[in-house]
């Protein structure tokens, strides 16, 4: 074999080695382009009419009912959709036998932040028997804060009336709450006398 034909051979090894490492290469770009173009936002869990029971020491805590639930949880921060409504049962200990109830037509839960988002005609009746309705409404767990800037209808079991136009914010066990901008009819016998 002569000189010639050996620099042949090895500059076509060498051409062809390069040739495949750029091919390579350029693979693994195009694999980088599309993972990053790829949406990882999809629902890792589908409920479809779901019943959720949660309990705590024995004595259930709430009860869900929702047309359809998603959970998302490939993404940075986890959240729990129900994109059709949502109907709400939850116990207190002081009254185990009477439940409040939220109703809405869109909620939302994030899963590391522990908040709730709740739209479309909400309905908050507690236990008590007030009722609450606004059109969104937020609870902050951590915080055991509910609040919301929207207007705010709120009947009492007596029949006076409370409109907070712009909005209120509540302990989350409604002991306490403050609306802002508020009007309405209150009871006469609920309104203490001076001096007491």
């Amino acid at each position: 074999m002569s000189l010639y034909r050996k620099i042949f051979y090895k500059n076509i090894a060498a051409f062809l080695g390069c040739a495949i490492f750029f091919v390579l290469i350029s693979c693994d770009e195009d694999l980088t382009k599309i993972s990053k173009n790829k949406n990882v936002n999809f629902p890792s869990q589908i409920i479809n009419n779901a019943n959720i029971v949660q309990r705590d020491s024995g004595m259930i805590k709430l009860r869900a009912k929702a047309a359809l639930i998603e959970k998302y949880e490939y993404i940075d921060s986890p959240y729990i959709v129900a994109r059709k409504g949502i109907n709400i049962l939850f116990y207190d200990k002081k009254k185990p036998n009477v439940p409040g109830k939220i109703t809405a037509k869109y909620a939302k839960f994030n899963e590391k932040k522990k908040f709730y988002e709740a739209k479309g005609n909400v309905k908050i009746i507690t236990n008590e028997n007030q009722i609450f309705a606004m059109q969104s409404v937020y609870w902050d767990q951590n915080k055991r804060l509910i609040y919301t800037s929207d207007t705010v209808y709120v009947t009492d079991k007596d029949g006076s009336t409370l409109v907070g136009a712009n909005g209120m914010k509540a302990k989350d066990d409604f002991s306490e709450y403050t609306f802002f901008n508020n009007s309405g009819d209150i009871n006469a016998k609920k309104i203490p006398e001076k001096g007491r």
